[in-house]
């Protein structure tokens, strides 16, 4: 498990600014935080360099690019065996339809986001890229509604810690 990172009032403060626009100058986050613009890049330098931001990255609407069904694919593997998982996810990451894969444990081994054109898309990629390998042995389908974002993610509080 990794180490967490001790961030101040101020380090928080950057964060969550970044978190609801990464493209904020630093001068602009340095005054919105009261720190001088030096002093507001070292610190997102030492978050960068210490994991805890891990990067900047670009939100598609999947729908504007002809992907405007998602769904959830539960998957099962068997055997859930080490030298299935690593191609089997890495196969799987490397297909356009995917957003999202998770490991999991319970009953299902594998939680895929996957954004296709439509249902028949959905069906084409349920079959033949999912259920038509030989290790998985079960996949369930459950289609999207509607989705929310949700965060900032920020450390928990030193009293929901203590609680």
């Amino acid at each position: 498990m990794a180490e967490s990172v001790v961030l101040d009032p101020v380090d928080l403060h950057l964060l969550r600014l970044l978190q609801n626009d990464a493209r904020t100058t630093y001068r602009d986050l340095a005054a919105q935080v009261g720190v001088a613009p030096s002093t507001c890049l070292d610190r997102v330098t030492r978050l960068r360099r210490s994991g805890v931001i891990l990067g900047h990255r670009l939100e598609l609407d999947p729908a504007k690019l002809g992907r405007g069904l998602q769904a959830l694919l539960s998957v099962q593997v068997r055997p859930h065996r080490r030298e299935l998982v690593g191609p089997f996810v890495e196969r799987i990451r490397a297909l356009p339809e995917s957003l999202t894969v998770f490991h999991l444990t319970g009953p299902d081994d594998y939680l895929v986001h996957v954004a296709v054109a439509d249902m028949t898309d959905l069906q084409r990629l349920v079959l033949d890229e999912f259920t038509s390998q030989r290790e998985v042995a079960r996949v369930e389908t459950r289609l999207i509604f509607q989705r929310w974002d949700c965060g900032p993610v920020l450390p928990p509080s030193p009293s929901a810690q203590s609680g």
